[in-house]
């Protein structure tokens, strides 16, 4: 992120009358060895007539020397100072290890450097009353500093001073008040007295203005601010110079910018002068201006590009209504939490201990924010091989004609609380809720755990293994087991009320089983799904009506307001269900008491009625007896009138699907609401690398277009539709690069049509060929047409860019609903760059609805993970995109684009030399999947992370003279269509992990980028960069924030570091076609030889290091 302002400050002096003035020293330009880079600097003082003079003071400062050879009544300075706040992270340094620890001795050859240092000016006695209360255990230097920094910042109360010069120790004590140069001088003699040395600095605070509000503590200033500020900095050796700021209790960062720093606060004034005898008035005035913001993932927009953006979204909601495309749009973003990136549960495992806790935070707040009137429901997720039990969900249902599902939010059980429940209230609610459905109540059965299993499980304890003792680490059966035979093995573990719907009516029976009780499959799930159903009767004298899975495509009546009838139902339960036999029931409510709340697992059922109707039933049991409940089991079958959001964990993240928006405006608030809450439930949309890598969550943010019915689907509608969106993003390879996670390729989750198999594109071809002109289509012919080529190299349907399997599949009415997902999209960190990448899909929507996009497809073959890969290319394919929109009448700007650009493909750094300039920027590597190898969970392919990729981009070069190599390796450079602008990849291998392709490859890091001049056989300059930190710094935990994350990028390149001695070209032998390492020939240390590889035709925009 490159955020450069512009710090003016003016002060004035105005006399009551014309006056001498001595020569006037000005301590007012960034010291040499400010870590804040300065990019320009200027001084305007006034009167005109004067003799300037730069110095440099004895310890290092910059200071201005004027005379003033006439007399004046006003003495005026400016200054002005562009800097780069770029983000220094204070806590980057080693110490020695002789000072690690506190307290701790300096070296006497260090002692007599640092003598002025050293000096103790003052011994008054509440300042020796202050110094005997310090803690002065042993500990770990830094944390010692840190601790006295906060000490003294809570100690005393901070106010501004007007008044010249900074107040005695003693003074600042006694008054426990004082502005940031009494602290700052406080401080000073403190370090000192404790054996450190330290200094005073005058310098510059800048403080701007948070992006977003911070949801722990202080956000900060509410508007950009600076000022003249004063600090301290104390000497450690390995590290140097450490800002201490006492006024704010931090580090020194990027924004204190030293003017002066000196042993003595006289030494470090701003101004100091002599002036006749007179009556002085002071005026001053400090601002700080943002004069160059790059986009960012906190603010990616301006408020005239987000305008533009929004307003743009509305002209194409005009024209898909006008166009009746009736297109829906959701999503399934996901979420990590803020507060812990390492844990399992927030990389690979799907489930964890925190993961539940912030998705129920998350689900109250989404069914507040979107599902007012609707309810809350547990149920069974998804079930992969190898996982020991299926995931959770949590479901938000609601109707989306506004009526109530369920009316008070306060009978709903929230596992943020625990509950005092009466005994027995499993079998107390379940014949309170006969009550109001109207049916007997002498069909409740208790259920019970198989206690001859799980003394069977006790007996194959190791007889040193106590039962009843079990941990978190032990497997679900031993937990389950030791939770049983602490309980007791005969405790009911809840009741089941057999029941269903029939002919209108709730009905029941009795259950009976050769064991005489109820007794559960053994297991960690609710009761529900542990039901012994094989054991019931298997031909009963009346069937048991079955169960259908609803059809989405059927014309529905409209739905009536529940509860209103319970009473009358209560009134007149009489004997109607009994007027004929009743079928057999083979489903059940169970109600069970777990983790001191009451659970319900509901029954399946046939319509979105009976399941209104039971809640309905439900509620008004639990309002009665004054007992909120949890709600799981079934989820409500699929309606078009229904409406549902749901939560679900996956490996790392939290995946909220998105129910669809009707129209754009639905879309923004759907997306930014979301966003919001996530953050107020402590889920964000980012993670950071070890070596500061931004990255989003991992878990993508796949999008999903459909209709209001599955009916209504304009994929369904128009097969033309989907043959041209899939055109047009295999013609332009930059929509799947440039919006996609780390991971891709053809064994990444959404490979490209033209990446899983050779043949696809030729057999796709054949499928569009197939779609009829001009006619009514089938909605079962475009599954047909595309299912088997939508997929990866396994085959898989949903592991596809443009995945199907939910547009029409012919398994089940679960997979007919008329959606296309588009998998390739990651989580983008802002709203707003979300609600861009929705808006180019609508526009394409629309466009091709309006007009398909007929074109032949094209073999790009191995340039997708060439030249594609660069972020010169992708920006040039989306350039294209940007006119193509722009002439079909979509005022995009390519400049939307750029948060997009700066995530994905962050710069490192640049270096200018000899007006030539080199940029350098992470490229994307396709990661290859290795061969099958044993794990600890059996066999795993793992992927081969070694290799990295960068791009180094070169301008105002002049080719015939100037070579730009990589570690001694000339790199084959393609001209960009700008005079001068060249560009190419370099791909290494960054790690040497214990499994890779190539084991016996050496790592090729540092990158040395050299500009040879052939001409004078010299490297004239260069730049370094580093995958790790180059003071050895090895990292074990991730970045706290993108502060952290970006100081750890900017650490890793140097502007500096290129090849000495004289350049010669590597004479190439009989041996230059060997595609192995070759032993480099010993030259001169005076010379830097460098070789010329072949281009390789394959990859001709990628240099390979591996292969030099």
């Amino acid at each position: 992120m490159a955020l450069k302002v512009a710090i003016s400050h003016k002060t004035v002096y105005k006399y009551d009358r014309r006056v001498n003035l001595s020569p006037h020293i000005f301590r007012l330009r960034p010291a040499p060895h400010s870590r804040t880079p300065i990019e320009a600097y200027s001084i305007k003082i006034k009167p005109e007539n004067h003799f300037f003079n730069w110095q440099q003071d004895p310890f290092g400062n910059y200071l201005a020397r004027i005379v003033f050879p006439e007399k004046t009544s006003e003495l005026s300075v400016e200054v002005e100072i562009i800097a780069d706040l770029k983000t220094i992270n204070p806590f980057d340094f080693f110490v020695e290890e002789s000072v690690e620890n506190f307290p701790f001795t300096y070296s006497e050859d260090l002692k007599k450097e640092l003598l002025p240092y050293l000096e103790v000016t003052e011994k008054g006695p509440l300042l020796l009353d202050w110094l005997e209360k310090l803690d002065l255990t042993p500990v770990r230097s830094i944390d010692f500093l840190i601790g006295l920094n906060q000490k003294l910042y809570t100690y005393l109360n901070y106010t501004i001073r007007m008044e010249p010069g900074v107040q005695s120790c003693e003074e600042t004590l006694d008054r426990k008040l004082g502005s940031c140069r009494d602290f700052a001088w406080l401080l000073v003699q403190t370090l000192r007295h404790l054996g450190l040395a330290a200094r005073f600095v005058s310098g510059y605070l800048v403080q701007l203005k948070s992006d977003e509000k911070s949801l722990d503590g202080p956000s900060g200033p509410e508007e950009d601010f600076t000022d003249l500020h004063a600090w301290a900095e104390v000497y450690l050796p390995g590290a140097g110079w450490i800002g201490l700021d006492a006024t704010s209790g931090l580090l020194a960062g990027e924004g204190h910018i030293p003017l002066a720093c000196t042993p003595s606060f006289e030494s470090a004034a701003p101004v100091y002068g002599l002036t006749d005898p007179c009556e002085t008035e002071f005026e001053f005035d400090n601002s700080v201006t943002r004069i160059f913001e790059s986009p960012r993932v906190t603010k990616p927009y301006t408020e005239d590009q987000w305008k533009a953006i929004y307003n743009l979204g509305f002209a194409v909601e005009e024209e898909l209504q006008s166009n009746d495309v009736r297109l829906t749009m959701g999503g399934e973003p996901t979420f990590v939490s803020i507060d812990d990136m390492e844990a399992e549960e927030w990389n690979t495992a799907a489930d964890g201990e925190h993961k539940r806790e912030l998705a129920s935070s998350l689900s109250l707040r989404l069914l507040d924010a979107f599902g007012k009137g609707g309810m809350l429901h547990h149920a069974q997720g998804k079930w992969y091989p190898g996982e020991p039990l299926p995931r959770w969900l949590i479901g938000i249902h609601w109707r989306k004609d506004g009526e109530s599902i369920w009316k008070d939010p306060k009978w709903l059980a929230s596992f943020m609380k625990t509950y005092t429940l009466p005994k027995d209230i499993s079998v107390t609610f379940l014949k309170t809720l006969t009550k109001y459905l109207a049916c007997p109540n002498d069909s409740i059965i208790p259920a019970y755990e198989d206690a001859f299993y799980f003394l069977w499980e006790e007996g194959k304890l190791p007889v040193d293994v106590e039962p009843k003792d079990y941990n978190k680490k032990d497997t679900a059966l031993r937990r389950k087991l030791g939770e049983v035979l602490e309980q007791g093995i005969g405790k009911t573990v809840g009741h089941v009320l057999p029941l269903a719907k029939s002919d209108g009516h709730w009905i029941t029976n009795s259950w009976e089983f050769r064991s005489r009780h109820l007794f559960l499959t053994p297991g960690n799930s609710p009761i529900g799904l542990r039901l012994p159903l094989e054991s019931l009767p298997k031909e009963p004298e009346v069937p048991s009506e079955p169960t259908a899975e609803p059809e989405l495509f059927e014309e529905k009546p409209v739905l009536k307001a529940y509860g209103k009838e319970l009473q009358d139902r209560i009134e007149s339960k009489t004997s109607k269900s009994s007027a004929k036999k009743q079928p057999f029931v083979r489903t059940a409510l169970c109600a069970e008491v777990r983790d001191d709340k009451l659970f319900l697992f509901l029954p399946p059922l046939n319509s979105a009625e009976d399941f209104l109707d039971l809640i309905a039933s439900i509620e008004a049991t639990a309002k009665e007896l004054e007992i909120p409940v949890v709600l799981e089991g079934y989820e409500p079958p699929r309606d078009n009138r229904l409406e549902v959001l749901k939560i679900t964990p996956d490996p790392g993240v939290i995946e909220v699907n998105v129910h669809p928006a009707n129209n754009w405006q639905e879309l923004t608030d759907n997306t930014l609401k979301l966003y919001e809450e996530a953050k107020k439930s402590r889920l964000g949309t980012e993670k950071f690398m070890l070596d500061g890598k931004h990255t989003g969550t991992g878990g993508g943010n796949h999008v999903t277009l459909g209709g209001a019915t599955p009916a209504d689907s304009p994929l369904l509608r128009n097969p033309q539709l989907l043959r041209s969106l899939l055109t047009f993003w295999q013609h332009h390879p930059g929509l799947s690069y440039l919006f996609s996670g780390a991971f891709i390729g053809p064994t990444s989750q959404a490979p490209r049509v033209d990446e899983a198999r050779l043949e696809n594109l030729y057999e796709l071809e054949i499928a569009f060929s197939q779609i009829p002109e001009d006619k009514e289509v089938p909605f079962w012919l475009t599954d047909r047409l595309f299912r088997h080529l939508l997929t990866d190299i396994t085959g898989n349907t949903h592991r596809a860019e443009f995945c199907i399997d939910k547009l029409y599949s012919p398994d089940s009415s679960s997979g007919r609903l008329g959606i296309l997902e588009l998998r390739a999209f990651d989580m983008p960190p802002h709203a707003q760059m979300s609600l861009m990448q929705m808006l180019l899909v609508r526009t394409l929507v629309s466009w091709f609805w309006k007009k398909p996009y007929k074109h032949d497809l094209v073999r790009w073959g191995t340039e997708l993970h060439d030249k594609f890969l660069l972020e010169h290319y992708v920006k040039e394919d989306i350039r294209d995109i940007v006119g193509q929109l722009n002439d079909a009448g979509y005022p995009f700007k390519l400049d939307w684009f750029d948060p997009f650009f700066e995530f994905r493909f962050p710069l490192y750094g640049m270096v200018e030399i000899n007006s030539m300039q080199i940029e350098l920027r992470m490229a994307i590597e396709p990661w290859n999947v290795l061969g099958e190898e044993m794990s600890g969970r059996g066999t795993a392919r793992y992927v081969d992370s070694s290799l990295e990729r960068v791009q180094i981009k070169v301008k105002n070069f002049t080719e015939e003279r100037y070579s730009l190599t990589c570690n001694g390796v000339k790199i084959a450079l393609s001209p960009t269509g700008i005079k001068g602008e060249y560009v190419a990849g370099v791909r290494y291998k960054a790690w040497d992990p214990w499994s890779a392709l190539h084991p016996t490859i050496a790592v090729d890091v540092p990158l040395i980028f050299d500009i040879v001049d052939m001409w004078n056989k010299k490297s004239i300059g260069g730049c370094t960069y580093f995958v790790a930190h180059p003071g050895g710094r090895s990292y074990d935990t991730y970045p706290v924030n993108s502060y952290e994350a970006e100081s750890r990028r900017i650490n890793r390149f140097w502007d500096f570091g290129h090849s000495q001695g004289e350049a010669t070209p590597m004479e190439m032998g009989p041996t230059t076609n060997f595609s192995g390492r070759m032993v480099e020939p010993k030259s001169a240390s005076n010379t830097f030889v460098y070789k010329e590889v072949p281009i390789n035709p394959e990859y001709p925009h990628v240099l390979d290091l591996r292969k030099k």
